[in-house]
């Protein structure tokens, strides 16, 4: 473990999965800056600065981090969920989707690694899902974003390990509370049925156990910034294990079918 303070700047650290990073770290003796569009409702954090910032927006992407200072550490977090058939989901709010999980961490990554690369040392850690190596129906647009990101991440962690700087992708399952709530696009009438079976699958993943709380997925986060020898992919929660230890050793036809028998899904 790392045993000298870092400067982390974590991204949607407003509530949930970035909040519980931003309090474990600060816990830990780092300096953590915490953003978030509204920081106004972030709960505050002893140690912790909190500073504005809209990972879409250019300007304020510059502005956040010349207040932050130079960096050690970049936690990109911040997501927008979203879900519906694809068949008619919308196209502009998919943009925008892809805007915020795909291109705005690039974009925070790409301000930040020059300087890295001529100091030899700089760790990113990139807040996957699941959804971003296995597929699922009506979250096929969430899981567009997250796929893209895990290629982002992985060619990256083949362009910059040359030059001493980590790439983290972490994979949470269903983390409590959940990602903030967006409206769900519920497409034709036609999948009535498959948003019926598709309900409660949460529950069915998680052994009736709950969601894994944010505090352990802050936890996961803090050790893989911490250890150097923490590997490319890093899971959160026994639901993230469980799918990806099966998607991994079953053939697509042998998943899809456990998929279908464990969720009792016959669409």
């Amino acid at each position: 473990m790392n045993a000298s303070p870092l400067r982390i700047l974590i991204t949607g650290a407003g509530r949930a999965i970035g909040h519980a990073a931003a309090a474990e770290l600060a816990a830990r003796g780092h300096d953590v800056i915490a953003t978030a569009r509204d920081i106004g409702a972030a709960k505050p954090i002893d140690g912790v600065r909190f500073i504005t910032l809209d990972v879409n927006d250019p300007t304020s992407r510059a502005a956040a981090l010349d207040e932050a200072g130079p960096i050690d550490v970049l936690v990109n977090n911040a997501a927008l969920a979203g879900a519906g058939p694809l068949e008619d989901f919308p196209l502009d709010r998919l943009r925008s989707m892809i805007e915020t999980n795909t291109l705005a961490p690039l974009a925070m990554i790409q301000a930040v690694v020059p300087s890295w690369r001529e100091r030899g040392h700089g760790v990113i850690v990139n807040v996957s899902s699941v959804q971003g190596q296995v597929g699922s129906p009506l979250e096929g647009p969430y899981c567009a974003t997250k796929f893209a990101l895990e290629g982002l991440s992985e060619a990256l962690h083949y362009e910059l390990g040359h030059f001493g700087i980590r790439t983290v992708i972490v994979q949470p399952g269903y983390i409590a509370p959940g990602m903030k709530a967006s409206p769900r696009h519920d497409g034709p009438d036609d999948y009535a049925e498959l948003w019926e079976q598709w309900a409660g699958t949460s529950d069915t993943v998680t052994g009736g156990k709950g969601r894994t709380p944010p505090q352990v997925a802050g936890s996961v986060i803090a050790d893989a910034i911490e250890d150097p020898e923490t590997p490319l992919r890093v899971r959160i929660g026994g639901d993230a294990e469980f799918i990806l230890d099966a998607w991994k050793q079953l053939s697509d036809a042998e998943f899809e079918a456990a998929m279908r028998a464990t969720l009792g899904l016959t669409w």
